[in-house]
């Protein structure tokens, strides 16, 4: 039984761009399938994709933090400043264009969520795969989540209270609940019981579960804004996602650049490249549809279409250094 768990596990964490992808598609055509996916719910499941995180910490992950101190200020610095003030930016560029401009509050509380959101889940699993630094990449993910619950509001209103009423206090609040509580679990019982057999056959059926997860946000999202996107065409779901593409490309960009300017290594450089482009969206998602979908329900839209393109991004990214990797291995 553990075999074709194993098996299924595997092929849905390989395969996630696939899969989500899949999933949104279906349930375009299909929104009652995820209907239920709303409310606690969602914040119970995305509460297991952060605990699935925090099953595979250790102690040795956190001494990254003292052992490597610059680096990561480095890396919490580019993923909390560009991202934020790219989607600043691209939020103002496409309130421009006269077919975006009616959902331009909604859209920039959506992107500016994305932007403020700490690294996604699953970069570790992409430099990992590009031959990047992994160590780096998962001290780096371990603190930009550490400091989500006070730095994510915190921008958020001050990049959007302009245009809504922002609720830091609650919102700092939601992400301690979704986030910090679900990885510190998760890392306890890793400390408790990762030396027991039955528990290292359940962490190795948690990437599966974790994709599931994802599946079931982005479809609960697609649900949520399936009529709205019906009602406005094409042409606004084109314009969101040039947003959402330029926002998640000029980090990948931008968090290179970083990496040549403070001279790290290749692979440091391909790390701190993907843990700034990448965001959690899944948070994002889950904090605009509990403190924004009541008033600007379009808000969700740029959470859920980074949801799914970050994970393609993200893989299509690592396989294009792996394969420079091997390129300068052949020379």
């Amino acid at each position: 039984m553990y075999k074709v768990l194993k098996t299924i596990g595997d092929t849905l964490s390989g395969k996630a761009s696939v899969f989500i992808i899949l999933t949104a598609v279906v349930t375009f055509f299909l929104p009652q399938l995820f209907v239920w996916v709303k409310g606690d719910v969602q914040t119970i499941i995305l509460g297991i994709i952060m605990l699935t995180m925090g099953l595979t910490l250790t102690p040795n992950d956190f001494k990254l933090l003292a052992k490597r101190p610059l680096d990561i200020l480095i890396g919490a610095a580019a993923q909390f400043t560009i991202m934020p003030l790219v989607a600043f930016t691209l939020s103002w560029l496409f309130s421009q264009v006269p077919a975006f401009a009616p959902y331009s509050t909604a859209m920039t509380i959506g992107i500016i969520l994305v932007g403020c959101c700490p690294g996604g889940v699953s970069s570790n699993i992409m430099s990992f795969l590009c031959k990047g630094d992994v160590a780096y990449s998962v001290g780096m993910t371990c603190a930009s989540t550490l400091l989500a619950p006070v730095l994510t509001p915190l921008l958020v209103l001050w990049l959007a209270g302009e245009r809504v009423d922002v609720d830091a206090i609650g919102m700092f609040k939601q992400i301690l609940i979704v986030t910090i509580i679900p990885i510190a679990i998760g890392f306890a019982l890793n400390v408790w019981l990762g030396h027991k057999e039955v528990f290292k056959k359940i962490q190795g059926c948690m990437p599966g579960v974790s994709v599931l997860c994802l599946a079931c946000i982005v479809g609960g999202v697609v649900t949520t804004v399936h009529d709205p996107l019906v009602e406005n065409g094409l042409s606004l779901f084109l314009l969101t996602f040039g947003m959402v593409f330029c926002h998640n490309t000029i980090g990948y960009l931008l968090g290179y650049w970083v990496g040549r300017l403070c001279q790290f290594s290749t692979a440091k450089k391909r790390t701190l490249s993907i843990e700034v482009g990448m965001q959690n969206a899944g948070l994002g998602t889950n904090l605009a549809m509990t403190f924004f979908v009541a008033t600007n329900p379009m808000a969700v839209v740029p959470c859920a279409i980074s949801c799914a393109w970050h994970s393609i991004s993200g893989t299509i990214l690592a396989n294009l250094f792996a394969h420079q990797e091997e390129k300068n291995e052949g020379k």
